[in-house]
């Protein structure tokens, strides 16, 4: 199995069904026996604000966050500002 990890940032505005992507990608590499980690941040999601999630998936991954310039996707699911 590689030791690469896989990083991924989902961004969006609250509603839009980031926190459910950024589920479905964990699970799906989770089932697949790889280690897997999520952090999400959505203070203001319920009222439209923005809201992304972190998804890093891997034979071992440590930390949850995806260093600064080292994102493999992002899926934006609104034009905002990014990290």
């Amino acid at each position: 199995m590689s030791s690469k990890v896989t990083n991924i940032v989902i961004a969006g505005l609250g509603g839009q069904g980031v926190l459910t992507c950024s589920d479905i990608v964990a699970d799906v590499a989770f089932h697949t026996a790889l280690d897997v980690k999520k952090s999400e941040l959505h203070g203001m999601s319920q009222r439209g604000g923005s809201v992304s999630s972190d998804v890093r998936y891997g034979a071992q991954v440590f930390s949850p966050m995806v260093p600064p310039g080292e994102g493999d996707f992002l899926v934006a699911t609104a034009r905002i500002k990014c990290r």
